[in-house]
């Protein structure tokens, strides 16, 4: 091959190198971490966060085939309204424990944790609001971190990067994050305590009711 045939070869090749190396970058930026919630379907807003755990959007009566099909035995909403209206059949249990993000406390956190971890024991659980993003994400999160060990900017990165929806949503779940104990949210969750505080409402309310058993 001539000089005059070789350079403008060689600058092609160069050129197309350069265009397909952000294009390659892009792809391993872009990779899911396996760790992080796995999408199932498109359906819902539906993911897999572990053999035994599934988040999702509100679903609705065409969701019962999908569950049934994942063997999910127990579904719990933290929407104010329960899910009758859709979710009818006798071989799901129904769980409601409504909340705000922005009103979030410890007891609120550990209710949700305790009856997740009740309801694995007897198969598959599906937790949703209705945009599976924050009060779900919320969830999710300390679920990661209280429960499976995970750090908090490890829980945050999946919460808020994981493409559950509007990242503006979370604003009131990773202020509650950021301030919350996990050594004494998981020290409480082992006790079987209602809060880590013992001023807590639900506290106080424990202990009236076994000083007027005694």
């Amino acid at each position: 091959m001539s000089l005059l045939r070789f350079f403008p070869a060689m600058c092609i090749s160069l050129v197309a190198l350069f265009n397909l190396t952000p294009a390659l970058a892009d792809n391993s930026v872009s990779a899911r971490p396996t760790d992080w919630a796995q999408p199932v379907g498109v359906q819902y807003n539906l993911f897999q966060m572990s053999s035994t755990l599934y988040r999702s959007a509100l679903p609705d009566s065409g969701a019962l085939p999908l569950l049934e099909k994942l063997k999910v035995g127990t579904v719990i909403s933290f929407l104010p309204e329960s899910d009758a209206s859709w979710l009818s059949t006798a071989k799901v249990t129904q769980v409601h424990l409504p909340y705000r993000t922005n009103h979030v406390d410890d007891a609120d956190i550990l209710n949700a944790l305790r009856t997740i971890q009740t309801a694995e024991a007897n198969g598959p659980v599906l937790m949703h609001c209705k945009h599976g993003s924050d009060r779900t994400g919320l969830i999710a999160a300390m679920y990661r971190v209280v429960v499976q060990g995970w750090s908090k900017e490890e829980a945050l990165n999946e919460m808020t990067q994981g493409g559950f929806g509007d990242s503006t949503h979370f604003k009131d779940g990773v202020r509650y994050m950021m301030q919350a104990d996990v050594d004494k949210l998981r020290t409480a969750l082992a006790n079987g305590d209602c809060s880590t505080s013992p001023f807590a409402a639900c506290s106080m309310k424990n202990w009236f009711q076994s000083a007027h058993l005694q």
